[in-house]
């Protein structure tokens, strides 16, 4: 059996968007049957963060839409991560702008936008941080679940 693929979802706190991608790519796989071929995380750009869970509204929209076993602590990326995944996927273009400084120019992380995979969609999943209420969250889930969805279905055997 051949050694799993690594991804790793990044956004710039680790408490909103990349917990929801980390959490519906694990739901995925899961359903599918796909762990021995798969392994998944998240973390920040920035380190403001690091040590807690998702926002509150994070959690509630994974948990109303069925996805009720994920807990996840946010960290900042290593420099190791980029040995370490073969996907590393920014929610947005900033997120790839910092992504691309960061990598060291021998990785073989491939540095993608998440939303790239959702053809029917908006590439961008934008932050829902500063929003007043949970429909921003929503949206990210459904975009990350279109996404997932379409990159497992293209990579996946």
């Amino acid at each position: 059996m051949s050694e799993k693929k690594r991804v790793l979802m990044v956004c710039l706190g680790n408490i909103c968007r990349s917990p929801i991608a980390e959490a519906v790519f694990r739901n995925e796989m899961n359903k599918r049957g796909l762990q021995h071929q798969w392994e998944v995380d998240s973390a920040a750009l920035i380190g403001y963060h690091t040590g807690k869970i998702p926002d509150n509204r994070a959690l509630s929209t994974l948990k109303e839409n069925g996805i009720t076993n994920y807990s996840h602590r946010a960290r900042q990326i290593e420099q190791t991560d980029f040995d370490k995944y073969d996907w590393i996927f920014g929610m947005d273009h900033e997120n790839i702008k910092n992504l691309k400084q960061l990598k060291p120019k021998n990785s073989q992380a491939k540095v993608e936008l998440l939303g790239s995979y959702n053809s029917s969609g908006d590439p961008i999943i934008r932050d829902p941080y500063y929003d007043y209420n949970s429909v921003g969250f929503q949206r990210v889930y459904e975009q990350c679940l279109a996404s997932v969805t379409a990159f497992l279905n293209k990579y996946s055997s």
